[in-house]
């Protein structure tokens, strides 16, 4: 049985992502994303109204008038969540906690699928696949994937990024767009996952969502401090009372987060930052902006 603090999140999320799908994202999802899967079907004479854009310049020379392309669009899509359900993703020291934003970004991308007639799947992970929830459409089955990003009690702690793409590439014959919404805290190099997520990119489109705290950066001035790893139980002590312990501790964080990001962006990979102090709602609008632009 779900607390009823739990449920009450729960609802908040569903009903919020909704309306926000519904009066401002849903557009742009259309935009970006439906008409990455379309095919050329025929050309036919220019009507007033058709888009500039689309007129093939080649075939209107040939013609002596001016003609345009028409496209045949996929049917569907399939959306993919890969969710990091990890130790360090219930670190938060703001209203949320990374796992509950966790929640809303798939929740909004979710949404943004159904409404568009398309599947959504998720596959949440740690150091291994701990749930697949197959692709489905329909409201009802938003409900249960965002049900299970909040109940959900993974078994491990750790992060196994290259494991959560490989079984991607395993279970998802079809192409999908999938979002890997992680911080990225992993014991293994940068190097090693994104090379796995490089080689299923031909068939899978892979795009990162990067999640932060701004407690992860800095210590607070409070003596000496047991930190402890949430992933590994691994404990430091710290005296955070010192000015040089807290400035490199917040330099080595920075530089991990910052050497990450710069890892993924040199693969050619899109990577979304969402902090949890900031708004999910404007980073994936930045983010759609950005990529309806690129496709002009």
């Amino acid at each position: 049985m779900l607390s009823p603090e739990i449920i009450k999140k729960i609802k908040k999320v569903h009903i919020r992502s909704a309306r926000m799908v519904n009066t401002m994202m849903a557009g742009q999802y259309k935009s970006v994303f439906r008409g990455s899967g379309i095919e050329f079907e025929e050309v036919r004479e220019y009507s007033p109204g058709d888009d500039v854009k689309s007129i093939d310049w080649k075939v209107s020379a040939r013609m002596g008038r001016p003609y345009v392309k028409l496209y045949r669009e996929e049917r569907e899509l399939v959306v993919m969540l890969l969710v990091d359900m990890s130790g360090s993703e219930g670190f938060g020291t703001t209203e949320n906690l990374k796992k509950e934003t966790a929640a809303e970004i798939a929740s909004i991308l979710a949404f943004n699928a159904i409404r568009n007639n398309d599947k959504v799947g998720a596959i949440l992970f740690t150091d291994r696949v701990e749930k697949y929830i197959p692709p489905k459409k329909g409201s009802a089955h938003v409900w249960r994937v965002i049900k299970e990003l909040f109940s959900f009690e993974p078994e491990h702690k750790g992060t196994d990024i290259r494991e959560a793409v490989a079984f991607l590439g395993r279970v998802s014959r079809k192409r999908t767009i999938s979002f890997l919404i992680s911080d990225f805290l992993s014991p293994e190099p940068a190097a090693t996952y994104i090379r796995r997520m490089k080689s299923i990119s031909g068939k899978h489109e892979l795009i990162a969502v990067m999640l932060s705290d701004p407690g992860e950066f800095h210590l607070p001035e409070a003596g000496i401090l047991t930190v402890r790893d949430s992933e590994t139980g691994r404990q430091f002590v710290l005296d955070a009372s010192d000015e040089s312990t807290r400035r490199s501790y917040h330099e080595h964080k920075t530089r991990d987060y910052v050497q990450t990001l710069q890892s993924l962006k040199n693969a050619d990979m899109d990577c979304i930052e969402i902090h949890t102090a900031g708004s999910v709602v404007d980073a994936l609008h930045r983010y759609f902006r950005i990529r309806e632009k690129r496709k002009r």
